[in-house]
Formats: structure tokens, sequence, C-alpha cells
């Protein structure tokens, strides 16, 4: 198996109910809800999408992948944290992946937009829903969905089988009234929680 990866780094988790966590994120490029190719954001499933995933760096296998990854863990910090994401990271993780990183002690999440199955064995499942897609991962530690969305509910997505449900609001000229919009769900439904991007707040990767 080849793993073709934008980038390994080591950071602070940035949004969802891990906020504030170390970690080293894997970012998988590619997606199947876009190409990551602006000329074609228009015709996307995915239209908002705020990620770079398209540049390539390759593993030849999940020993060489894993060690990169865990290379970047300080070593005075207790068990490893390790993200992958994208990207769509379900398009490549596999099975012999997470092997290699739960061999080297890992605590393995996923951040997918739930559209394909997942291999067994991943520790954290955080699923965010796009609009005009079917899930196929209904259930998880976390459903963060992006706010608002035409076309998607929040309403249809409760009865899923999550431990967490957050509401992030969408990035981009209308942030600010975004935010409101989701601040005012949240009061209104307290089974939903506000998820910010800190990252970007605090200009972290």
């Amino acid at each position: 198996m080849t793993y073709n990866i934008h980038e390994i780094f080591y950071t602070l988790q940035g949004e969802g109910i891990q906020t504030g966590h170390p970690a080293v994120f894997i970012r998988f490029t590619g997606c199947n809800l876009w190409s990551g190719r602006e000329e074609d954001r228009a015709t996307a499933q995915c239209r908002f999408c705020d990620t770079d995933f398209t540049a390539k760096t390759r593993y030849t296998d999940a020993e060489s992948l894993a060690d990169a990854a865990l290379a970047l863990w300080p070593s005075t910090l207790a068990q490893p944290y390790i993200v992958l994401t994208g990207g769509e990271p379900s398009l490549q993780i596999d099975e012999p992946l997470l092997d290699a990183l739960h061999h080297r002690k890992a605590k393995v999440a996923i951040e997918t937009n739930g559209t394909r199955r997942l291999p067994s064995g991943l520790d954290w499942i955080c699923v965010s829903p796009k609009a005009g897609t079917s899930l196929v991962v209904t259930g998880g530690d976390e459903l963060k969905l992006v706010f608002p969305q035409n076309g998607l509910d929040p309403q249809d997505m409760i009865h899923l089988d999550f431990r967490h449900f957050l509401l992030q609001p969408m990035d981009g000229p209308d942030q600010a009234r975004n935010t409101r919009l989701a601040l005012d769900y949240c009061r209104a439904d307290p089974r939903w929680r506000l998820s910010l991007q800190t990252h970007k707040i605090l200009d972290i990767p």
C-alpha cells in the first residue's frame, strides 16, 4: 500500500471535543467530495473546504508512515495521539496502518466526512457531515457539523449514535454571522455544543 500524504505535523487539536489536546496530524491527500482544485469548487459536493490537501509525499508502507508520525511526538509526553485527517482519510487508511500505529502505543483518531466505511480499530471517530451526501458512518465519538449548510438541518443529525454533537461556524466572509447563528442554536438546544477553530485564532497549524 502506498500512502499519499500532504503533511505530517505536531500541534494542539484546534477544534471539537479534543480542543487543546497535543496531537500529531497525518493529513492525507485526496477527497471524494472535491478535487482540491479551485476551478472545480463550484461543482464540488463540498464547496466550503478550507484545507489544502493536494500536495503529495508518498510512503510506501505502513511502518514507515507510522515511524514518521511518531518521530514528531515529544518523548516527555504520555500516550501518543495521532489524528488521521485530509482531504478524506478513509480513501487510504487501512488496518496495517492502524496496527502499525497501535504497535507504537498510539491512540488513533480520524476526522472524516462519514461517506465511506472505516476499518475497525479506530480509537476516536469524528464525523463532519456535508449537505447532499449520504452518511455511512452513523455513530462514533463526535459529530461536528459545519453550520449553517443549505439542505442540512441539525435536527436531522441528532438521532445518530454519537457521544457528542457540535456546531462549528462555517468559515469565510460570513463567519461573524455564522458564529452568531451557531451560538443562538446551541443556546436554544443544549444537546449541541459550540466548536470553534481555535488553531486559526491562535495561528498555529
